[in-house]
């Protein structure tokens, strides 16, 4: 059993987040970020197939891009 897992968060271009787990492949998204946590969860529950298996405590990186001109 993996006890962590970990997610990087983009906001998407279109409104919303987006979120890719590190290691396994799992994506998910949403409007708001309750919702992306929700999705998330339900992503990782889908993902591994026994309960025994779930991960205790999920990681979210938060990334920001920020262009400016120089």
């Amino acid at each position: 059993m993996n006890k962590e897992i970990t997610f990087i968060v983009h906001e998407a271009e279109e409104g919303g987040y987006y979120a890719e787990s590190v290691g396994v492949a799992i994506f998910s998204e949403g409007d708001t970020i309750p919702e992306l946590k929700d999705n998330i969860k339900s992503g990782i529950e889908c993902y591994y197939n026994s309960p025994e298996e779930l991960p205790l405590f999920v990681h979210l990186h938060f990334v920001k891009d920020e262009v400016f001109a120089l």
